[in-house]
């Protein structure tokens, strides 16, 4: 298999891998069955100096590596209690000194051995879970705490395609809980997976199991749940759950892949199991939905009902996770990482644990990162707004890893060359995963193919953000500017080409130009040679799309129709969370319009809205806004103690609930109120709090935000005077 290339394994079939007394467990899931394999371990510590643990009561093997970078030093400790004490000593005494973060991933690089090495994606015995709970009448939301909040019904599929409803039909909830926990043994998944089980699934599940004093012994050989606090990045927010690990097992909660998915794609407007579903084209044709407040009189009145809504949320979180993993699957294959924290660390986190498991493969010390600077960026612009016809659009295949090939530059204090190494092997091996795709007839090898690709394609493109990882060991800032400099230089030389040959250039990004051809040029690859004969060698350009129509609003905000009739929108303003669903609804309307040269029913369509917000007849859910939290409740109450902060609607509706929101929750509020210039403060109210009996959203207010938005595009119109570029 390609990845083999890439980075050798001396194990295959391992699915997981666990520290165990004083040495470690390998589990592995092969064509020999399940099995485990106990080794030896000794924890290690890297230091900057030998003298660090002269005064060091315990034991510690400490040997020198080649090279004379900070970390020089390997210390080896024969228990994990004499490794414990050797961290408290190091923590005391001072000095630069390197850990790994989990145990695992030291076992990992000092065995050379990776996760799921030999193995396809489908292998994997993955089991989802999912559970419904009666709430006691008069709360909206259950609570574990409350005696009568019980869990009714327990749902279970495998990859395997093996589904189960337990409920309490035939069961009290204790031994709803029994049965479950014996059939998570019975099944042994090496992947646990539910959606958004860190913050209600699980919880709630520990919660009821202590009531009952039942043990949640899920992992391997009957090992007990364990859990902490933690957190993760994703893009500029900063997500707080709660960590699960079960022994010999992985636990993947499909809502942070979901996320994971959003920071590229930029394209979901919730990460509600419901909306994903819908979205991503796998919700059942008959799906029939239940809302949490209709759970409780579901269970009394149609339960059959319920027992289906259950099995089906369980195939939808199978589905999303067969969507949205594979690609750390196999990334795990490569870094000395566990799966599910291959999801959560991030690119650069995960590409430094790749680089540094070379070094001491090499017995070779590794450096500190460098202080983090600013540096100028990539060039974008918009040369010209409005509406275009007969769009093309040209790239240079990945940018920025081209020039660091092209140039054979490296970061400077990699004296193995081990980045440019691996950036080279994972382009090529790229292109063989592409060529082995096209050439594959059946589809599900040419679908564990496509996810090889994938993989190779998020890893090679995190080659260039690594340079300015604040916390990446051969981070290069220098290197960093050098790259975007020449990127700049590369597309100011497509620039001039095109607009010496008579092309309309429109918008420019990061890596490519979207331009009307020159008069009289039609045919796509004769011009892309003329593009490729411009450019420096080892930059390779792409003539990859033509469009039938292309409105630009402004820098990095734009719509393109499709040959095909289909209208893909980029850009915050354009399409950002933070408007209302009406107001996004509108914009993909009116854009559409304009696209499609359909400008007489724009004011029509603007007319229609406008009716349907005074009638009061659009669903509530289409005028609330939601916000994610990034800090907590406690950190907003200080900052507004301390006078650092400002009163925020979506905090004060947090506090006010009294449910346990924390950092990285999403709040959903809508305004009351008659006038349109209100406070957004004094005037929010949760959607989950609005009345049933009667509308209360404030007209004045939503109508002057369609007003806002209309006036912003008007300009666009035929009957306007501005450049529309038809």
């Amino acid at each position: 298999m390609l990845l083999e290339k890439l980075v050798n394994s001396r194990r295959s079939g391992v699915v997981a891998v666990e520290p165990r007394g004083d040495g470690a467990v390998f589990f592995y899931h092969d064509g020999a069955g399940f099995r485990e394999e106990e080794i030896p371990f000794t924890p290690m510590v890297l230091l900057s100096a030998p003298e660090q643990l002269e005064d060091f009561s315990g034991v510690a093997a400490v040997t020198p590596l080649a090279g004379e970078m900070t970390y020089r030093f390997l210390a080896k400790f024969p228990t994990l209690k004499e490794y414990e004490l050797a961290l408290k000593h190091l923590k005391k005494r001072g000095g630069a000194y390197y850990t790994f973060r989990d145990l695992p991933q030291q076992i990992l690089q000092q065995q050379e051995t990776r996760l799921f090495a030999g193995m396809e994606f489908r292998e994997l015995r993955r089991l989802q879970f999912d559970f419904e709970v009666r709430t006691t009448p008069g709360f909206d939301f259950p609570n574990p705490e409350r005696e009568a909040d019980e869990i009714v019904i327990i749902s279970m599929s495998d990859s395997t395609g093996w589904e189960l409803v337990l409920s309490q039909e035939k069961m009290n909830e204790k031994e709803l809980l029994e049965a479950f926990v014996r059939t998570v043994a019975e099944r042994d998944p090496d992947v646990i997976e539910g959606h958004n089980i860190c913050r209600f699934d699980l919880p709630y599940l520990e919660a009821r199991a202590k009531r009952h004093k039942v043990k949640l012994a899920l992992g391997r050989g009957g090992a007990l749940l364990k859990s902490r606090s933690s957190r993760f990045t994703v893009a500029e927010r900063i997500v707080n759950y709660t960590r699960y690990d079960v022994f010999g097992r992985h636990v993947v909660d499909t809502l942070h892949l979901a996320m994971m998915y959003d920071v590229s794609n930029r394209n979901l407007e919730s990460y509600n199991l419901k909306y994903l579903a819908k979205h991503f084209n796998f919700a059942s044709p008959d799906r029939t939905y239940v809302d949490g407040a209709e759970i409780s009189e579901a269970w009394v009145r149609d339960r059959e009902r319920l027992l289906a809504y259950a099995l089906d949320d369980v195939r939808e979180t199978r589905s999303l996770a067969a969507l949205l993993s594979p690609s750390y699957f196999y990334q795990a294959s490569i870094l000395p990482m566990k799966y599910q924290d291959v999801i959560v660390r991030g690119s650069g986190t995960s590409l430094d644990a790749l680089f540094i498991s070379e070094y001491l493969k090499a017995n070779h010390s590794f450096p500190l990162p460098e202080q983090p600077r600013r540096f100028a960026g990539a060039l974008t612009r918009a040369d010209e707004c409005g509406i275009f016809e007969n769009v093309w659009h040209c790239d240079v295949r990945s940018l920025y890893p081209s020039i660091l090939l092209a140039s054979e530059w490296a970061p400077s204090r990699d004296v193995l060359r081990v980045f440019p190494r691996l950036l080279g092997a994972l382009r090529s091996f790229r292109l063989e995963a592409k060529d082995a795709m096209r050439a594959a007839t059946d589809p599900a090898e040419r679908n564990e193919l496509q996810a090889l690709q994938g993989t190779f394609k998020i890893l090679i493109n995190s080659f260039y953000g690594y340079l300015g990882f604040s916390q990446g060991s051969f981070n290069d800032f220098d290197l960093a500017e050098r790259v975007t400099a020449r990127g700049r230089e590369i597309l100011t030389m497509m620039l001039d080409f095109l607009t010496g040959a008579g092309a309309n250039v429109i918008e420019m990004d990061t890596d490519g130009i979207y331009f009307q051809p020159p008069p009289g040029v039609e045919e796509q690859t004769a011009f892309q040679k003329r593009i490729q004969s411009a450019l420096p060698p080892g930059i390779e350009v792409e003539l990859d799309a033509t469009y039938a129509a292309m409105f630009s609003y402004k820098s990095k905000n734009y719509a393109l129709l499709g040959r095909d009739g289909v209208v893909s929108i980029t850009g915050a303003a354009l399409k950002s969370r933070g408007l209302e669903p009406f107001q996004r609804r509108f914009i993909s309307q009116l854009v559409e319009l304009l696209l499609k040269r359909e400008f007489a029913a724009v004011p029509a369509m603007y007319e229609e809205m406008r009716g349907r917000i005074e009638r009061r007849e659009l669903p509530l859910a289409d005028l609330a806004k939601s916000e994610n939290l990034n800090d907590s409740l406690d950190t907003y109450k200080r900052k507004l103690a301390a006078g650092t902060g400002r009163r925020s609607a979506a905090y004060e509706l947090a506090i006010r609930s009294g449910r346990d929101y924390r950092a990285g929750d999403q709040v959903t509020y809508y305004l009351t109120g008659e006038k349109k210039k209100v406070s957004v403060v004094d005037n929010a109210k949760l959607l989950s709090e609005a009345p049933a009996d009667a509308r209360d959203e404030n007209v004045a207010y939503y109508l002057n935000k369609l007003d806002e938005l209309y006036a912003n595009f008007r300009e666009f119109l035929p009957s306007q005077k501005s450049p529309l570029g038809i």
